[in-house]
This record gives C-alpha cells, sequence and structure tokens, in this order.
C-alpha cells in the first residue's frame, strides 16, 4: 500500500528477488485495475478481471470513480481472487501490490472488506504501507506520511509495517535525521499562522498517542536492509512457524559432525 509513486512495485520486486535467493516461494499478485508495465512477473492481475481504462471509456467515469469502480466491482467477484490465491501452495508468499488511490486505505472501506474476506479463507496478512524517503526529508511533508500511515493501520487493522522506501536515493544524515525523530513533536513547525502551527502541534500529539507510526528503511542496494524487512513480515504472519524441523540424514552429516 502507498501513494501513487512510492515505490510499492519496486518493494514487491526488490523482495521476491531476495525471496528467490533464498530458496522461497513467492509470487506477486497485481490488484491495480490501472497499473500498465511491471518490473516483476505476475502470478495473476486484476486488468484480467476488470481494467479502469474500459471502464472510463464505458461509463465516462474520471480515473478516480474508474479505479473505485474496479475495485468495487472486485468485492462483488471475490470468487475469482479465491480461484487464483487457492492456487498456490500452503508455503507460497503471496505480494498483493494494490492501487495507490490512498482514500482505499484511510477512509473509504473497500480495502478494509477485501482484506476481512481473505482473512476470512484462513490467509496470514500483513499490510506494509510504504512512503518516499525523498517525500519525507520535508519534515512536514513526513508529519503527512505518518497521519496517512497511522490512518491505514486503523482502517484495515491488520499486523502492519511501515516502509521507507528509496533510502538510497537520499544521504545517510538526511535518513538518520528522519529515523532518529522520538516524537513527532521534535518536527520544526513551518511558521507563519500561529492557529495553523497550533494545528500541527495537535497532530503531531494525535501521532504521539497512538505510538504506533516507525518506519523500516528499504535500500534496494542493501541486502541487509531487505532482509530486515523479509523477517519483520514474517515475524507479523508468523511465518514458517508451523514448519517441521528437519533432522539431517547421516549420510548429509560431514565427517566428524553428531546429529542432535
Amino acid at each position: 500500500m502507498g501513494p501513487a509513486g512510492s515505490g510499492k512495485s519496486t518493494y514487491c520486486s526488490t523482495l521476491a528477488e531476495h525471496c528467490s535467493a533464498l530458496d522461497r516461494q513467492v509470487h506477486i499478485c497485481n490488484l491495480d485495475p490501472a497499473a500498465e508495465n511491471f518490473n516483476y512477473d505476475v502470478a495473476f492481475d486484476i486488468r484480467d478481471l476488470i481494467n479502469v481504462d474500459e471502464v472510463m471509456d464505458e461509463l465516462e467515469l474520471g480515473p478516480n470513480g474508474g479505479l473505485l469502480y474496479c475495485m468495487e466491482y472486485l468485492l462483488e467477484n471475490m470468487e475469482w481472487l479465491k480461484d487464483n490465491m487457492d492456487g498456490f501452495g500452503d508455503e507460497d508468499y503471496l505480494i498483493l501490490d494494490c492501487p495507490g488511490q490512498i482514500e482505499l486505505y484511510t477512509h473509504i472501506p473497500i480495502m478494509r472488506r477485501i482484506v476481512d474476506q481473505i482473512k476470512n479463507w484462513n490467509f496470514n496478512m500483513c499490510g506494509v504501507f510504504v512512503v518516499d524517503a525523498t517525500f519525507c526529508c520535508d519534515m512536514p511533508k513526513f508529519i503527512s506520511g505518518c497521519m496517512l500511515s497511522l490512518s491505514a493501520m486503523l482502517q484495515l487493522e491488520l499486523p502492519h509495517l511501515n516502509v521507507l522506501s528509496k533510502c538510497d536515493l537520499i544521504s545517510e544524515d538526511q535518513l538518520n535525521g528522519i529515523l532518529d525523530l522520538t516524537s513527532a513533536a521534535e518536527v520544526p513547525l513551518s511558521g507563519g499562522n500561529p492557529r495553523l502551527n497550533r494545528l500541527t502541534s495537535r497532530i503531531c500529539e494525535l501521532i504521539d498517542d497512538y505510538s504506533q507510526v516507525s518506519f523500516l528503511p528499504l535500500n534496494i542496494n542493501d541486502e541487509d536492509s531487505i532482509n530486515l524487512i523479509l523477517s519483520h513480515a514474517d515475524h507479523c504472519m508468523q511465518f514458517g512457524e508451523d514448519a517441521d524441523v528437519k533432522i539431517a540424514a547421516d549420510d548429509e552429516l560431514g565427517e566428524g559432525e553428531e546429529e542432535y
């Protein structure tokens, strides 16, 4: 999840490549009916069910209205989604690349109802909200990103990770300046209208009161950064906790090694 251009598709492809190197089965599924190009292999695509361009032409809707119509159509045809998701193994890892229209995660209940239905099918889920690090270098915009993340957390009620994408495009000092913030109230006010400054202060207090928003940095050139995010996602979903402990056979043990 995340605003348009925040790096959601890059997150998906980066995680898939990392998991492939670890011999983990990962499948990326496109749930954005307005998507055009992918830098990853798509396991299944909502555009095979409905396409936003066709909706806009036939119903004379704008881009936002067309996207909302497509997601409502998916909600009415969830058996299509279930049939596609049931085609994978129990240990397979599914990544759902979702639309960038932020209203779907903050105050329109469409994604919440889709998520609830998927949970009813006994899938363990984790929400990942992606925010652009270059956007957050401007501290007032960082507060905006925090509010969007918090809104999505409260709306969807899922185990949740916030990922700061494109960290390879900013300096280490800029990144530390974002990650080292212990309170939203530390963000300097922009001056100007005192009434707006008071509003900003109250918003910062709201974020601090919930004390739920923190970010994991994603640098696509740093394997440790990618692995940290993957391990947090695994923990949120309890991924692999039911796996049996594998004991090496006698002929797999090297000389001088013992089986425990």
